[in-house]
């Protein structure tokens, strides 16, 4: 991709096995300088490792992601150690079977879950932009990139806080496009379908994994590679006319 040798990333939920961890990797392997940040620092660390026998330059931060000081924490720290930021990479979420595992519908998620979601997965994402956007306009230009889920078209039954959440992201991501569009400052938002990170092929069984493929127009189901591949685009000059849009990279699941 062009443009992307020594410009400085942040991937806010980077963990081996996952898609942030996957695009750190990528965004490395391009040249960036990148800041591979999760709530598991060791997790990050082990990205770092990675990136730097490859030769990359990267380093580790653990950070909460749904409190906006230890956010703030780690824009400043990233200027600090690479000398500025150029692209944030927004894809933390709770997983957990504590979390997720108990995020049913409407009529029964427990408030807690709900709560921790939309702390998590929208106002967290929220926070990063308000302290990386000044940074980035500051410095003449910079990308965003929100991850968001196909789940949200789909409108499934259980995982109401994660959908509503994910749902959010669109306003969100519109509404950074249009405050740092004329700045030069990009933000558009990525929907992954079924992709087989670490925590994927540990939670789903073969014969769910078969049955998900059939639904897609692909010979497979995804991979982290591929969406760090999309973001290394949206990151890149290559996709510098790209602002504001949400982007599905789910092999054709939705055909709308």
């Amino acid at each position: 991709m062009r443009g992307l040798q020594d410009k400085v990333a942040i991937v806010a939920g980077a963990a081996p096995g996952s898609i942030g961890g996957a695009t750190a990797v990528r965004l490395a392997q391009e040249g960036m300088k990148v800041i591979a940040a999760d709530l598991n620092e060791a997790a990050a660390l082990a990205v770092v490792d990675d990136i730097k026998a490859a030769g990359g330059q990267a380093a580790a931060r653990g950070f909460d992601i749904s409190v906006e000081a230890s956010y703030e924490a780690l824009i400043n720290f990233t200027a600090k150690h690479f000398g500025g930021l150029d692209a944030l990479f927004n894809v933390a979420a709770d997983l957990s079977a504590q979390n997720i595992g108990r995020d049913s519908n409407a009529m029964s998620v427990p408030l807690e879950v709900w709560q921790h979601t939309i702390d998590v997965t929208l106002t967290g994402y929220m926070f990063g932009i308000r302290h990386a956007l000044p940074l980035m306009i500051e410095r003449g230009g910079g990308a965003i990139v929100n991850t968001s889920s196909s789940s949200v078209w789909l409108g499934e039954a259980d995982h109401v806080a994660y959908q509503a959440a994910k749902s959010g992201l669109t306003g969100l991501t519109r509404h950074t496009a249009t405050v740092g569009g004329k700045h030069g400052v990009r933000c558009n938002l990525l929907a992954p379908g079924i992709v087989l990170t670490k925590t994927a092929l540990r939670a789903t069984s073969e014969d769910f994994r078969t049955k998900a493929l059939a639904s897609v127009r692909s010979p497979r189901l995804g991979a982290p590679e591929d969406i760090a591949a999309m973001v290394a685009f949206l990151f890149s000059e290559d996709g510098a006319y790209v602002n504001g849009q949400t982007i599905l990279v789910d092999g054709g699941a939705n055909l709308t």
